[in-house]
């Protein structure tokens, strides 16, 4: 049990020896640029449709619902990653306040969360790249434009998309945000004319039934829950994206203020957004209209009369939802990064190239990720990558309550404020948001965590560099 219970030294976690430390090169702007990049995606553009088959007009409160569990999250990330401002997120705090076994299903439901939202995405942006090549003049053969449970063969357009961001990334860390930023405005550009078009013309009528499926889950004909909570837990997709930022915390500069701004600036920011896209939505067109839309923002601005604007928001998604892939890419490289630096992985993949990126770990993430693009169904990869998530979301609010018992005078640059509010709260809707979930993610994610343990005992347990007593 000793050896499942040991802890990182939390003053060591940032020292490391020379050929497997990331170099400082992010400032607060590019921080907050990677939040919003990471957070305004997918979840505004193309599962906003998804939510609202499943909820109706109700998902306005869906929207409100996770967004409160991850804000009160997201004050909990800022907390520990200013504490320990290296990379590994979730996974080194838990390593250093929980202990390593706790760590490893910590850091193996990371694994799984970015790896599915890179995939996610991948197959929202093709759904817009299609869609906007259409109304260009352009077909894409039905056969390589979705996956086989769409009635084609595989989805060439999200492979491609995830093997061009792998490439970015390989490029270097600060050229990758720096076009990361620049991508950002155009998409924020993009949702300010959708709402400027879609919120004039609002009619109260398209808010009838509100709930038509009621508040809390319910098994519906099709075996699918439905219901503003299952919806929430869907949706919750759309939020998180600010722990993208705390994998990032060894390569920014000046960690204490950077850090919380980054974070807590861009969940701040990106709610008020989507609360303001999602009724413009809804209150433009009945959610029955763009419920089932691949790209529903701009099948609303179509079905509005305004082709134009449609071409607009199209065009920006295809060219800025690689944001979302951009961040979530560089988190999982980290998340693998740190875990082999650790030693529970194989400590060769922790080596970093000439540019200071893992490049094996980025390829070795491409050919994962495009594979799944290629075949995955949306909604699915969305609810299981969400149970990765909420996992690693508990992770972080207990590491925040334990150490504030048991060291509660180390210094902190940034202090949670109600910590012992925020923190369960957290953690309380994280549980039920994953108790919203579709029982096959539920089981999934299961399964995914069983197999990640006999990982841990064969391989990992053995091989950590507190095992073997190896400097990381």
């Amino acid at each position: 049990m000793q050896t499942w219970l040991r802890r990182k030294d939390i003053d060591q976690v940032t020292v490391h020896e020379e050929g497997r430390r990331l170099v400082p090169t992010l400032s607060w702007p590019h921080l907050v640029a990677l939040g919003i990049g990471a957070i305004v995606g997918t979840g505004i553009y193309t599962l906003i449709g998804v939510a609202a088959n499943l909820a109706g007009p109700g998902v306005l409160i869906s929207f409100l619902v996770a967004g409160v569990v991850c804000a009160c999250a997201a004050l909990a990330y800022a907390e520990m990653a200013t504490l320990m401002p290296a990379a590994g997120s979730a996974y080194t705090y838990s390593y250093a306040v929980l202990g390593e076994a706790i760590a490893w299903v910590v850091g193996w439901s990371l694994i799984l969360e970015y790896t599915l939202v890179v995939s996610t995405v991948a197959v929202g942006w093709s759904g817009y790249a299609v869609g906007f090549l259409k109304g260009a003049g352009i077909d894409v053969p039905l056969a390589i434009s979705v996956g086989s449970h769409s009635g084609g063969l595989i989805n060439l357009p999200a492979i491609l998309i995830t093997w061009v961001v792998a490439g970015l990334l390989m490029a270097g860390t600060r050229e990758s945000a720096t076009l990361n930023a620049v991508l950002v405005v155009a998409k924020l550009i993009a949702l300010a004319v959708f709402v400027a078009i879609a919120l004039p013309a609002f009619d109260a009528s398209n808010l009838h039934p509100f709930m038509p499926h009621g508040f809390t889950e319910s098994l519906g004909a099709d075996g699918k829950k439905y219901g503003v909570m299952a919806a929430a837990a869907i949706i919750f997709f759309a939020f998180y994206g600010f722990d993208a930022i705390s994998t990032a915390a060894e390569e920014t500069k000046n960690p204490g203020r950077n850090l919380s701004i980054g974070i807590v600036g861009s969940m701040v920011g990106c709610t008020l957004i989507y609360m303001l896209v999602a009724l413009a939505a809804v209150g433009a067109m009945h959610y029955t209209t763009f419920g089932q839309s691949p790209e529903p923002l701009a099948l609303i601005m179509r079905e509005l009369g305004h082709g134009a604007a449609a071409k607009v928001v199209a065009a920006a998604a295809v060219i800025a939802l690689p944001t979302v892939l951009l961040a979530f890419f560089y988190g999982q490289s980290r998340i693998f990064f740190v875990m082999a630096r650790d030693g529970l992985l194989p400590r060769s993949l922790s080596k970093v190239g000439k540019r200071g990126t893992p490049v094996a770990i980025t390829v070795f993430t491409a050919l994962v990720t495009s594979a799944l693009a290629g075949v995955a169904r949306l909604d699915e990869i969305a609810a299981l990558a969400n149970a990765g998530t909420l996992v690693a979301f508990v992770a972080v609010s207990v590491c925040m309550l334990v150490l504030r018992k048991r060291d509660p005078h180390r210094p902190r640059v940034f202090r949670a404020p109600l910590a012992w509010v925020i923190g369960p709260v957290a953690i309380l809707g994280c549980a039920y948001l994953f108790s919203s979930l579709p029982t096959k993610t539920q089981l999934w994610c299961v399964v995914w965590n069983a197999f990640g343990l006999l990982v841990y005992l064969a391989y990992a347990r053995r091989n950590s560099v507190l095992a073997k007593g190896v400097n990381a």
